[in-house]
Order: C-alpha cells, then sequence, then structure tokens
C-alpha cells in the first residue's frame, strides 16, 4: 500500500478538498466554503493547511465565531443541503461561541462541519490558555458541550482516528435521515502529528444525496387511507425543497386534486397562483390554510417534523378522527402523534404513491373550498400591506406594508431572508410566492442574529442574486457585525433593518397574556428618565462600510430600494416600524400554547389566562 506522510491536519484539510458531489450533472466541491477566526488553538496547523487548499476551498473570516457558523448554515440552506460550509475556531470561547449555531443546524437539520482546538492530549503545558478544567474529569473541555447539539461529535486524539471519524462525519451530514451538525476537536499537540497515511484516503470521492425508498406494502397502506378519504390535505414541509421535490409536490397535488398548506420551512415549494395551494399553516399561518386543517379528514404531511407553531401546539387538526400519513425519511418525525409513518425520501415517495393511487382524486367541492379559502386570505394580505391612513402611528409602518412592498419589487433570484422576533409571523403570513424556494425564515430555533449572518451565507452561495434580508432592530444589535463581513469580502447584501424600538412582538405577548409591558420595548426598560437613547442603524452601517439611509416615509422605501438593487455593495435601508398599534400586526385564527400561572394574582391576568386555556379544548393528547 502506498502512503503518504501527513500531519493530522494536513491529512484533515488533504481530504476535505478530495470530497466532490454531484449537482445538476455537474462536479463540485461538496465543501464550497469555509469561515474561520484563527487563534492559538487553529493558526499555527489547521489554519495554515485551509490556505493550502483555499484553490478548493475558500475560507472567509468573520467577525464572530458564532455568526461564521451561522452564515455557514446558510450556506447549506441556500444550496438545498447538497454543499457544506465549514466553520472553524480556536479553543475555549471561540469554540463556545458557536454552540448556538450547532443548535441552529441542529433543529433544522442542515448540515455544518464544526472544527475547533482542543487542549493538549498530553496534559503537560495544563492548564492551558482558555481551558477551564473540569474538577471532576480532565477529559472534558469546551467542546463536550456540543454534544447535545450535533449529530457525531469525536475529538481526535490520534492520527489514526481520522481515518474512521471523517467518513463517518460525511455520511452523518449527508444522509437525509441523519443530516445535521457535526463537531471534531483537534488538541494543539495532535494537530501537529504526522503519520503515513494511506495514499488511497484522499482519493477524489463523487458523492450522491441519497433517496431512501418506502417499502411497497407501506405504500399500499397509505394509498388504502388516502382512498377513503374525502378531505385529504397535504402539508409541505422543508423537506419538500431538500429533496428537490416542488415539480412533483406540484405533479402529485394536481394528479389527486389535493390541497395543499406549507409550513415555514416548507414557503414556496408551490407558486401561490395555483388554485391548490390554500397558503401556509398553523400560528404564524393563515385563515385559509387552517381551516382547511380543521377540516381535513386525512392529512398527508412531507417532509416536516411538525412544530407547534406548525401544529397551533396540536390544536389545528379539529377533526378527531382525523388520520395523519407522514412521510419523512427521519423515522424520529415520521412516527410522531401516532401518525401512520412512511419512510422515504419525499420525491420518491410521491412518485411512487401517485403510481399506486393511479386516476384516484378528492372531490373538486374540497378544491374548490380550497381556493375560496385562499382567496379570502389574500384579499386580506392585500389589506395588511396596504394600511388605511390612522391605522399606524404617525411616521411608522407595518412589517407587512414592508414585505408587501418587498414582494412586489425583488427580481427572479432574489432570496428574501429573516428570523427571530415578530418578521417571521410577519413574512409567512403576508408572503406571495412568485418564485419556487429563494425564501430562508430560520424558525425552528427562531435564532435571533441569525439574520445578517445567514445573509451573508446565503449570498455566497447566490453570488448573482441579490439577497435581502429582514431584521428588526433587537436583533440587529445582537449580531450585525457581518455587515462588515459583507463589504470586506465583496458578498452584497440588501438589509432593512425595521426598527420597532425594542422586543416589541415579546411585549404583544407581555401584553395578551395579561401582564405589564417590562423590559421589553426601549421606553419599558430601567433607564434615567427623560428621551429614550436610540441608535442610528443607518449611520452605524455606514461605519461598517455599507451605503445605507433612514426612510422618513414608507413612501420612500421602492426608491430606496431601487437604489440598493444598483449599489455596488451592502445597502442597508432603515425604516420605523409601529410597536403596538392593532394594525400593526398580522394575525390568523391558531391557538398556540405558552406557559401561564396556574394562580394568578389580579382579574385581568386571571381573564386572559382563561380565555387562553379555552383554546386548548381542540388538542390532541399526542394521538
Amino acid at each position: 500500500m502506498n502512503t503518504v506522510r501527513l500531519t493530522v491536519a494536513e491529512a484533515f484539510a488533504k481530504y476535505l478538498a478530495a470530497q466532490m458531489i454531484e449537482i445538476d450533472g455537474k462536479k463540485e466541491q461538496l465543501f464550497g466554503a469555509a469561515f474561520g477566526i484563527f487563534g492559538h488553538g487553529n493558526v499555527t496547523c489547521f489554519g495554515q493547511q485551509l490556505k493550502n487548499i483555499e484553490d478548493k476551498i475558500p475560507t472567509w473570516r468573520g467577525q464572530n465565531e458564532q455568526s461564521m457558523a451561522t452564515a455557514a448554515i446558510a450556506y447549506a440552506k441556500a444550496n438545498k443541503r447538497q454543499r457544506i460550509g465549514i466553520a472553524t475556531s480556536s479553543i475555549g470561547p471561540g469554540a463556545t461561541n458557536m454552540v448556538t449555531a450547532a443548535g441552529i443546524a441542529h433543529t433544522n437539520r442542515l448540515p455544518l462541519l464544526l472544527i475547533s482546538g482542543d487542549a493538549y492530549v498530553s496534559r503537560l503545558p495544563d492548564p492551558v490558555l482558555q481551558q477551564p478544567e473540569n474538577f471532576e474529569d480532565p477529559s472534558v473541555t469546551c467542546n463536550d458541550t456540543f454534544k447535545p447539539l450535533t449529530r457525531y461529535w469525536d475529538r481526535i486524539i490520534s492520527p489514526t482516528q481520522l481515518m474512521h471519524t471523517l467518513p463517518q462525519a460525511l455520511d452523518t451530514m449527508l444522509d437525509p435521515a441523519t443530516c445535521g451538525p457535526v463537531f471534531i476537536g483537534l488538541p494543539q499537540d495532535i494537530q501537529g502529528v504526522a503519520y503515513d497515511y494511506p495514499e488511497v484516503f484522499f482519493a477524489e470521492k463523487l458523492h450522491r444525496i441519497r433517496r431512501p425508498e418506502p417499502e411497497m406494502v407501506v405504500l399500499e397502506e397509505a394509498k388504502a387511507i388516502l382512498e377513503k378519504a374525502e378531505r385529504p390535505l397535504i402539508i409541505s414541509g422543508g423537506g419538500v425543497h431538500y429533496s428537490l421535490a416542488t415539480d412533483e409536490l406540484a405533479a402529485f397535488a394536481a394528479k389527486h386534486n389535493i390541497p395543499v398548506v406549507e409550513t415555514i420551512a416548507g414557503r414556496a415549494t408551490m407558486l401561490q397562483d395555483n388554485p391548490l395551494n390554500a397558503g401556509p399553516i398553523g400560528v404564524t399561518g393563515s385563515d385559509s390554510a387552517n381551516y382547511m386543517a380543521a377540516h381535513a379528514d386525512v392529512v398527508v404531511a412531507i417532509g416536516t417534523r411538525l412544530q407547534d407553531f406548525t401544529t397551533g401546539s396540536w390544536t389545528v387538526f379539529k377533526n378527531p378522527d382525523m388520520k395523519l400519513i407522514s412521510i419523512n425519511v427521519a423515522k424520529f418525525d415520521a412516527v410522531k402523534h401516532m401518525s401512520y409513518p412512511v419512510l422515504g425520501d419525499a420525491r420518491t415517495c410521491m412518485t411512487k404513491l401517485s403510481g399506486l393511487l393511479g386516476d384516484w382524486c378528492a372531490a373538486q367541492e374540497w378544491a374548490d373550498t380550497a381556493k375560496v379559502q385562499a382567496d379570502e386570505w389574500k384579499a386580506l394580505v392585500q389589506r395588511r400591506t396596504h394600511p388605511q391612513e390612522g391605522d399606524l402611528l404617525p411616521g411608522t409602518s407595518s412589517y407587512a406594508e414592508v414585505i408587501g412592498k418587498l414582494n412586489v419589487s425583488m427580481q427572479p433570484g432574489d432570496t428574501v431572508l429573516t428570523a427571530a422576533g415578530g418578521l417571521p409571523a410577519e413574512l409567512a403570513m403576508n408572503w406571495q410566492n412568485y418564485q419556487i424556494g429563494k425564501f430562508d425564515i430560520e424558525f425552528g430555533f427562531s435564532c435571533m442574529g441569525y439574520e445578517i449572518a445567514g445573509g451573508w451565507g446565503a449570498k455566497i452561495a447566490n453570488p448573482d442574486n441579490d439577497v435581502v434580508v429582514l431584521v428588526g432592530d433587537g436583533s440587529y444589535m445582537i449580531q450585525n457585525s457581518d455587515i462588515y463581513s459583507s463589504v470586506l469580502t465583496g458578498h452584497k447584501m440588501i438589509v432593512v433593518v425595521c426598527d420597532n424600538g425594542g422586543f416589541a412582538v415579546i411585549n404583544k405577548l407581555q401584553n395578551n397574556t395579561g401582564n405589564e409591558s417590562f423590559n421589553n420595548l426601549l421606553a419599558d426598560c430601567r433607564r434615567p428618565a427623560g428621551e429614550v437613547a436610540r441608535v442610528d442603524f443607518a449611520k452605524h452601517a455606514e461605519a461598517q462600510g455599507a451605503i445605507s439611509e433612514k426612510l422618513t416615509s414608507i413612501n420612500e422605501f421602492d426608491a430606496a430600494f431601487a437604489r440598493a438593487k444598483e449599489a455596488d455593495r451592502t445597502y442597508v435601508i432603515v425604516v420605523d416600524i409601529d410597536p403596538v398599534s392593532p394594525m400593526a400586526w398580522s394575525k390568523c385564527d391558531c391557538w398556540w400554547e405558552v406557559g401561564l400561572p396556574e394562580v394568578t394574582r389580579n382579574e385581568e391576568t386571571a381573564a386572559k389566562v382563561a380565555d387562553w386555556e379555552e383554546g386548548r379544548v381542540h388538542q390532541r393528547r399526542g394521538v
């Protein structure tokens, strides 16, 4: 066997560079981008090896370890999980800064390769810089904090481990059933240890995403359930995107005349003008989709983990006899709530199930109901996105109004992206799908700070089209430094900052549950008396190298957005948003369970809690 003597760091980088994937008949690097902040734990060995492979895997420097790992996640999502981003850090705080990003990737079933430096295996120099030391177990370091938030975790303490660990790590990220983040710790003394590796280990390898086949007996039983349905409904989840199955979804729905509703992750899996698209489902959805869910007798959930915002904490299905068929590659997700599980790839399952169903289709009356309901929702969206005089506080706009402007201004290929706060609900509730995909709401982990970092990663994945980031002032303050990253690296974004003076959506929840406004809006925080100090977001963005402007009226938005489209670098538009007026918020008829007190101390809170508990009557108790 021919061998080559390499250090662990050299072997690691060489292996990563040899991994390829086939996309649309073309061979691409599997790892298309790396994001790195170097410190003493990764600069001397692994950092140098990233430089040596930068002709194959470019490395981009972020400003914060959490944000650069978040950018790697958005990169993978924009690539429909077919290409993977890498994030590397030094030891200690550099590593633990990425724990939040691991949570985002794990919750959203997205691939991410995290590589951090680690303490010395020899322990001779212990305690080393940034090593907190566990008094009971000296083998535990900061990197052990990744264990509950990763699909695969390992610490390399011998150079031979790479030949076992790296193939397993890749398989974890590439398998649709286990897809998620991987963490690998590289102790500082091990990175430079040399070993005679077999040359074949570094041979170029071409990967393809698996498409697990469902069992025919299971499909036959699913067919039998569907054929008895009078009011079937499809819930389209993010798995439809990752299976590249949007065409098959439209074909399946059309052939069998089954209305479709979309989860947040499944938004833009079907065009809005499709008469079978009944809108977004759940707490952040539409009355149209929730009406269909309430009356359905068979629900086919495709590629969704049925999060509480999708199911209204399991109250949206009001028919007690409703049967649930769950098509999913992951058994963990497929068996929830005593569903009938169909394990397999979404595209493959729909194609095969459609063949078994033959010419069977649902009643036209049910499909007509979906269109009537959807048309009513679209009329409501038109009303929300065009508020009347007096609806809002003077000089402010609503989220919906901004979203309506973007919806008609963005061009084919552009991506809209947001995350936590009030914007995910407003975007999901009001967006009209004029193109498939190109839509990213991170609402699995609902991570404030995803927006700007995610926009940077999405732009790296889509360099020829604009990425439009919607971010609230709260999330902006948590993590904004990748405005500078985007300017530094030449990845232009359009960032729309919606400033409502604090955490307005949580203030709304606080008030709706009978509590007084406290510590959410800036006006309600502990502070000196007098005028509330406000951030000048336009100047702040400008200080990071972006072009920016603050609107005095929403009437200026179209012209500002046109300027942003023509700009040669990241462009930030700041809009003041009404935080409190009833018309400032979109809503739909859907219940959501939040933790409320069994004992209340005033009549107002007691009344709110009682009203909230009335919504529990339709909650499915695990079945």
